[in-house]
């Protein structure tokens, strides 16, 4: 993935109705940036989790939980909703850390992150919860093939979501999901300005891509679509690939 030019420009798409489940995504981001003059062509469209896990049912109303023995433990540790705990412990492999109110653990899908990505915040009613997608790969490729057959593109199509970060304050947008692009720009074996050979260097351009609109992605104005212009998507790769292999992980 490269830009074309020696600048991008982030586009928010205002206008997108709210998400609810069998939605078709595709026709709604489409109509949108139709509606807002966007061309979504040469570019990268970033899309937040939350909508594509509406759209998909990823949804629970806490009423219908039941919390098991460890969920109610955790829960009173940690002063959070056993009902919650209970979805995040279903979500999870494994816990990773756990205390200061904080519950870390690693996903089904391999994510490290708070609470196993259930969210509570911006839910369609109070009691009811937001799961990650099962499968965001999947949901990343849906959407673009769906804005492909109606005319847009070419474009790759970026699944966001909102991390914490170990050792630095803060929270960042980064892909959990994508299709029509390479996460990774492997840049080993290319000569440095001195003429040295790069030997890690493999800038994760999806994530980037997450991070660069999650500036634009306000959260209590509910924009949850950027499209990057500029920046050229090439190749076509896996969230996945974005995942440090745990053999070579010297923090587990």
């Amino acid at each position: 993935m490269t830009a074309s030019a020696s600048e991008l420009r982030l586009r928010a798409i205002p206008g997108l109705p709210e998400i609810r489940p069998g939605d078709d995504l595709a026709r709604a981001v489409g109509a949108a940036a139709d509606r807002a003059g966007i061309a979504l062509r040469e570019g990268v469209l970033v899309v937040c989790q939350k909508v594509v896990s509406k759209a998909e049912g990823r949804l629970v109303r806490l009423g219908e939980v039941a919390p098991s023995g460890r969920a109610r433990v955790l829960a009173r540790q940690l002063g959070k909703d056993p009902r919650q705990v209970e979805l995040v412990l279903r979500e999870s492999r494994r816990i990773v850390r756990c205390g200061h109110g904080v519950l870390i653990t690693e996903t089904r899908h391999g994510f490290v992150c708070a609470n196993a990505g259930v969210d509570l915040s911006n839910a369609p009613t109070e009691d009811t919860a937001v799961l990650l997608p099962v499968d965001p790969d999947a949901s990343a490729r849906r959407l673009r093939d769906g804005l492909l057959a109606a005319g847009h593109g070419p474009l790759g199509v970026v699944v966001s979501d909102t991390f914490g970060r170990a050792w630095r304050e803060g929270l960042l947008d980064l892909a959990i999901g994508c299709a029509g692009l390479d996460p990774l720009r492997d840049l080993r074996g290319r000569l440095d300005r001195r003429g040295r050979p790069l030997e890690v260097t493999r800038p994760a351009t999806a994530d980037q891509a997450a991070a660069a609109a999650g500036i634009l992605m306000d959260k209590a104005r509910g924009t949850p679509a950027v499209f990057v212009e500029g920046l050229r998507p090439e190749g076509d790769g896996s969230a996945r690939e974005l995942l440090r292999d745990p053999a070579l992980d010297l923090f587990r």
